[in-house]
């Protein structure tokens, strides 16, 4: 008897455990979406040391190329926001002394081009290699082909104008007389046309316009009138004296001799911000 009872609880007690209903996975705490944080905007790139010239010397003129579609490309060049001419303040100041020299003769200077920006170099660079892009040919490069402007170190990757110190000028009688604009589509004359052939700049005679990619702009092409020639000594002298060194391939281009910053190029726009 007391076998038969152990059998049957032994029985009721399996077929309570087969019937126990399965064990249900509690679900799981929704999780909430993590906030991630906004990104900070990079801040704007800054150019240290550096000067709008014209703020410093109100007396020198300005007519910045490459903000404007005068120049060997044709059409305002990537980077240049505003037309400024920005230098380190060191090569700012050594061209005010250069300023008030040049008054003392009757002449003022005006700057073509000072700091230029990585991207613009870049651009150049891009332009250089599009060869069906040559609508200013018959003014900057009349004689040239436009694969030689490299390699004839008319244009130059990397360049000295990136490190703040070297600008492009040229001498102007004081009043300086005004200057017809520019008009896009306007007939072209070579750059190494005489002076009241080319384009009317106010410059006093040079022997050849700016950025003339022409061996007649070598500083000492021996060339050029007696004129112009006496014109590129008066520039190198006052600008010798003040500190700065030719590159005598462009009477136009100078560089501060002790420039702050020999070894680095900058990238930040030529905008008025790039100093601020």
């Amino acid at each position: 008897m007391r076998t038969r009872v152990a059998v049957v609880l032994a029985f009721a007690v399996l077929l309570g455990g087969c019937s126990r209903p399965e064990p249900r996975p509690v679900p799981a705490t929704p999780q909430p979406t993590p906030v991630r944080p906004t990104p900070s905007p990079s801040p704007p790139e800054r150019l240290p040391g550096f000067v709008v010239l014209t703020d410093l010397d109100p007396r020198i003129h300005a007519d910045i190329r490459y903000a404007t579609p005068h120049n060997f490309v044709g059409r305002p060049i990537t980077g240049y926001r505003e037309p400024l001419c920005l230098l380190t303040r060191q090569a700012a100041e050594a061209l005010r002394r250069v300023q008030d020299a040049a008054l003392t003769g009757g002449h003022s200077l005006k700057v073509y081009d000072c700091y230029r920006p990585q991207p613009a170099v870049d651009d150049f660079v891009a332009w250089s290699k599009r060869p069906g892009e040559q609508q200013t040919k018959a003014e900057f490069y009349p004689d040239l082909a436009k694969n030689r402007l490299f390699a004839d170190g008319y244009i130059g990757a990397p360049t000295a104008h990136s490190r703040g110190s070297t600008l492009d000028l040229t001498l102007v009688d004081e009043p300086a007389a005004s200057q017809p604009p520019y008009r896009v589509g306007q007939p072209l004359v070579a750059c190494t046309a005489p002076r009241g052939q080319r384009f009317a700049d106010n410059s006093i005679d040079m022997g050849t316009g700016f950025d003339c990619f022409d061996p007649r702009a070598h500083t000492a092409d021996p060339r050029v009138t007696p004129t112009a020639r006496d014109n590129r000594r008066l520039l190198q002298r006052l600008m010798t004296d003040a500190g700065f060194v030719n590159y005598d391939r462009e009477w136009w281009h100078y560089s501060l001799r002790d420039e702050p910053y020999p070894d680095t190029f900058f990238a930040a726009p030529v905008a008025r911000s790039s100093v601020g």
